[in-house]
């Protein structure tokens, strides 16, 4: 019995030295973790018995890797799209500014004490718009004045003297010395009469710039300075662009410069008129590129000016691709499936057969308020995703689900 008993006690060190280490880091605990339960377990040969048949199990299934469970594919939106039905022309983001804008500044400096419009007021030519403190202004006419009656009077007095003196002279009763000193003397202060007549109109017309007017029909596109700012002379208070003729101005890339030379024709659409588009061409296209985006400034101007155009709505210019730009067909997607591939746009699309996703660069042709129009990269019946895609990664197995309410998803 106690040779049973030393070895079963062995190979129950060994079990549960084993069994330890499964469930705990293996090391200098688990002998004592082992001594510790032995003598619970081998105290008869019947319970030893069950323990030794437990414990192989126990290791047999320890022994066995587990299977690995293959995720479960990720339920996304994506329906099938289709192209619009019209041919994919290019498209630039534009907006509706004035032909002439000019900046509204008083000719003299002073102290802003009133503003009597704002952003979006429209004005008439010669409409008073800001004032400024008349006090030294007005001060300055007063003196003028005042310089003006003094040279008048010396004026007369040098005139009087003159006709005297001449009387006198024809008489030789003076010498013709003095006769010359008298003439100096009436053409001094003719001269300072003169002057003073100039200082008089130019402190007249400095107190009539103290109000500042505007030169054109137009509208206020910008306030520059506050009521009580002292304002230097030129300093622009307001921007007023002109009524009358608008402009649509756009930037253009590189590879759309043909497409947009002088006197070239496009279309034009605009957000807040839906279902109208204006006849366009080109009628000035900067000669050089901008220093920091590198796109071309373009204007146009409307074929027929159009009341419902106003100053800055945004719009879009679609002109047709020439030369070896390529022709396609658009389609119609939400910005919601729109995702990038480094700088560049792209969309997920469910391929075909193995249900994964595929990242996809496309071109965008127009920006709409809620949709964008795909001018290259899909094709007719490929499976886009329309939501979440920053919540996806490429390779992705998925499951397609149709929209909730695809009326809101365009294709």
């Amino acid at each position: 019995m106690a040779r049973w008993s030393t070895a079963s006690g062995n190979f129950f060190t060994w079990i549960i030295t084993c069994l330890v280490n499964i469930v705990k880091p293996s090391g200098p605990v688990a002998p004592k973790h082992a001594r510790f339960f032995l003598p619970s377990f081998v105290r008869s040969p019947q319970r030893a018995h069950v323990v030794i048949a437990a414990c192989g199990a126990i290791l047999l299934s320890a022994c066995h890797s587990r299977e690995t469970v293959a995720p479960e594919p990720k339920p996304v939106v994506a329906r099938v799209v289709h192209p619009d039905g019209r041919v994919s022309s290019t498209s630039l983001p534009a907006q509706v500014q004035a032909r002439y804008s000019t900046p509204l500044s008083f000719r003299v400096g002073g102290n802003v004490i009133e503003r009597r419009v704002r952003i979006g007021d429209t004005v008439k030519a010669g409409q008073a718009v800001a004032l400024l403190d008349p006090t030294d202004l007005r001060n300055n006419l007063v003196n003028a004045r005042a310089q003006l009656d003094a040279a008048e009077h010396r004026f007369i007095y040098a005139k009087q003297q003159l006709d005297r003196d001449q009387a006198q002279a024809r008489a030789n009763l003076i010498a013709p010395a003095q006769l010359e000193q008298t003439q100096d003397a009436y053409a001094s202060a003719l001269a300072q009469r003169d002057s003073a007549l100039a200082q008089m109109a130019l402190a007249t017309d400095h107190l009539r710039y103290a109000t500042l007017t505007a030169d054109h029909d137009g509208v206020i596109t910008s306030e520059d300075a506050d009521t009580g700012q002292n304002v230097q002379a030129t300093q622009a208070v307001y921007h007023l662009d002109w009524t009358g003729d608008v402009d649509i101005v756009c930037d253009a890339p590189e590879r759309t410069l043909n497409s947009l030379t002088v006197g070239s024709k496009a279309r034009v659409s605009l957000p807040a008129l839906p279902g109208k588009t204006f006849e366009a061409r080109v009628r000035e296209v900067s000669p050089a590129a901008d220093q920091e985006s590198r796109t071309w400034r373009v204007k146009l101007t409307l074929a027929a000016q159009s009341p419902d155009v106003r100053l800055g709505m945004t719009a879009n210019v679609a002109f047709d691709a020439v030369g070896d730009a390529p022709v396609g067909q658009a389609f119609t997607l939400p910005v919601t499936a729109l995702f990038h591939q480094g700088e560049n746009p792209a969309v997920w699309v469910v391929r075909a057969g193995s249900d994964t996703l595929e990242l996809r660069p496309v071109t965008i042709q127009r920006y709409d308020e809620r949709t964008v129009s795909i001018g290259s990269g899909l094709h007719d019946g490929d499976r886009v995703m329309l939501q979440g895609a920053h919540a996806v990664s490429a390779g992705q197995h998925v499951q397609v689900v149709p929209p909730l309410h695809p009326e809101d998803f365009p294709s």
